[in-house]
């Protein structure tokens, strides 16, 4: 059975931002989701999490799209790819879930239902120790919340 969910036609979405907030630039996705949040929206629900928990699958199965947000060392540019709830049987979906793509699968092994789902990475250089953003990922930032406003006016 799916938790809570509502029999209506308004768009729904989840945005989850993770990612540790005081190992500097990890911490991106959080705030990318925070900022989200003041959009305040009535059908995007936003979460700012440390890391991801089996416990967000009950929430995913509410919802018709989710956005994954993310720090992300390997790119200089903010990029965005579309998830799929595909993923190997063999995969363990208990204890820590810290890939999108597992929890989406959680989401359907157990509520029947996963939403379409897109992570969006942002660049990071800075792991260190620390709260503040490099310039590269303070930039990115913007570009970040540009391409969610694209995604969530496509639905």
């Amino acid at each position: 059975m799916i938790p809570n969910q509502e029999k209506n036609t308004q768009p729904s979405v989840l945005v989850i931002g993770y990612g540790n907030t005081l190992r500097s630039d990890d911490g991106v996705g959080q705030q990318v989701a925070t900022l989200v949040e003041e959009w305040k929206l009535p059908y995007i629900r936003s979460y700012a999490v440390h890391q991801l928990t089996p416990e967000l699958a009950a929430e995913l199965a509410t919802v018709q799209r989710a956005i994954f947000i993310d720090a992300y060392p390997e790119s200089t540019t903010v990029e965005v790819y579309p998830l799929t709830d595909e993923v190997p049987e063999t995969t363990n979906c208990l204890g820590h879930t810290s890939n999108p793509r597992s929890l989406l699968t959680l989401a359907k092994q157990v509520y029947g239902v996963a939403p379409a789902a897109w992570w969006v990475l942002i660049p990071a250089v800075n792991f260190d120790f620390g709260e503040q953003f490099s310039p590269t990922t303070q930039a990115a930032i913007a570009v970040a919340l540009e391409k969610i406003k694209q995604l969530v006016s496509e639905f």
